[in-house]
């Protein structure tokens, strides 16, 4: 069985910055394309940043040069540096894995139960 688990989110300041992390455990063999979804009250969820297993970056326009995505292979884990923070980043932060997993390598697609980033005076 595979489970991603986020850490790191909370209330922050407009501003301010934070630093999302996200680990990857269970049965992987190794892990494709991780990466960052959010999801605000009322709207959909919503690519952020992703990041190959070879370090190639993607990222949403409202984040481009405020986030950067990195990831450690070794520990199957992946963060998200979040500065200048705004108000309308205010959503559930979802981490996200495309994995192959067990002694045959079957390919899967998990995620994480998110966590809460709050941007607020």
């Amino acid at each position: 069985q595979v489970q991603l688990v986020e850490s790191g989110g909370g209330l922050v300041q407009p501003g301010g910055s934070l630093r999302l992390s996200c680990s990857a455990s269970g049965s992987i063999s190794s892990i494709r394309t991780m990466g960052w979804y959010r999801q605000a009250p009322g709207k959909e969820r919503e690519l952020v940043a992703t990041i190959t297993s070879a370090g190639s970056t993607n990222y949403a326009d409202s984040v481009k040069g405020r986030f950067t995505i990195s990831r450690d292979n070794a520990k199957f884990m992946v963060y998200l540096q979040m500065n200048s923070l705004k108000p309308e980043d205010t959503a559930v932060y979802y981490c996200n894995a495309d994995l192959m997993y067990g002694t045959t390598w079957r390919r899967g697609d998990y995620w994480g139960q998110g966590t809460q980033v709050t941007v607020s005076s």
